[in-house]
């Protein structure tokens, strides 16, 4: 069984074009698609029901979900619904703006039958805005190189893998862009493939400069999570300790002058900078430790 999950928010014009391409691509397999709208306000509900039902005339074999949030959860919340709502040991992510090409699926799925846990998108010849392109390309770098990542294309909605390497994948925030992290650093069998990228025909794209920015701080998140989730006291003590050093510098400094060059330290505002800083330093060193403690207890329960 292949479980085809399509989120989407606003996408009337898109999904029973998006639902026809699916059942035609296909019909040879046994699979559900699991449509879940992540609290849409246009009239959708009709256009997609014919289209389901015209499907269902045609095709008796295949399944089609569709579930509702009642109001906006994000794209995140949107994939997990879809997954506890799935039943295929195959998973395909893929976006319901029909920029996702579903031509594309059955070369994802000939990989996971090779023997891959995890295929995941390459968007060839994008059609994405300047804004996008830079984003993405930014973000690769960086995971490149400070988390060995290897995807050339993380944020591609594209992927497909099996049900297992995901059953322990915590869902929250917008933390499923990294869900291909956690299957590489738990040690599964991943490769990536070229797809095609279409314009987007209908509607408008839902990347802006918010979305942008609270990318980065998501990249943040994950370099700290996958690198330190175990291990906080690197992270926090190399900052507290270099804050700690050079508070005790100036202060170390200040206190030559005073016993050797009579300098009166009353008229030196630099001393109330240094003593900040030992105290600042001392304060996340103290954080990195209760982190440990932290880990620890969890870890022995």
């Amino acid at each position: 069984m292949i479980s085809i999950i399509v989120p989407f928010y606003n996408e009337k014009e898109n999904l029973p074009v998006l639902v026809d391409l699916l059942v035609k691509q296909l019909k040879n397999k046994e699979y559900e698609i699991v449509l879940v709208d992540d609290g849409s306000t246009d009239d959708f509900i009709s256009n997609i029901k014919n289209q389901i039902s015209k499907t269902h005339i045609k095709y008796q074999k295949e399944i089609i979900k569709l579930i509702n949030h009642k109001k906006r959860l994000g794209k995140g919340q949107a994939l997990k619904t879809g997954i506890e709502n799935s039943t295929g040991e195959i998973i395909i992510f893929m976006d319901g703006d029909l920029q996702d090409d579903p031509k594309d699926l059955p070369r994802l799925i000939e990989k996971i039958e090779e023997g891959y846990d995890f295929v995941n998108g390459i968007r060839k010849k994008r059609e994405d805005n300047p804004l996008v392109k830079f984003y993405s390309r930014m973000a690769k770098n960086f995971l490149q190189t400070f988390l060995h990542s290897p995807y050339t294309d993380i944020n591609c909605g594209f992927k497909a893998f099996r049900r297992e390497v995901i059953k322990d994948f915590v869902f929250y925030g917008n933390n499923f862009r990294f869900f291909p992290l956690y299957v590489f650093y738990n040690g599964n069998k991943v490769t990536e493939i070229e797809v095609r990228n279409n314009p987007r025909k209908f509607g408008k794209s839902k990347f802006g400069t918010g979305k942008l920015i609270t990318g980065i701080f998501d990249t943040l998140t994950a370099y700290f999570l996958y690198q330190f989730a175990e291990r906080p006291l690197h992270f926090f003590g190399s900052i507290g300790g270099i804050i700690f050093f050079i508070g005790f510098l100036i202060s170390f400094y200040l206190t030559i002058e005073r016993l050797f060059f009579g300098v009166l330290l009353v008229t030196r505002p630099l001393l109330w900078l240094g003593l900040l800083l030992i105290i600042v330093g001392i304060q996340i060193l103290m954080t990195g430790i209760i982190g440990e403690l932290i880990v620890y207890l969890s870890k022995k329960k």
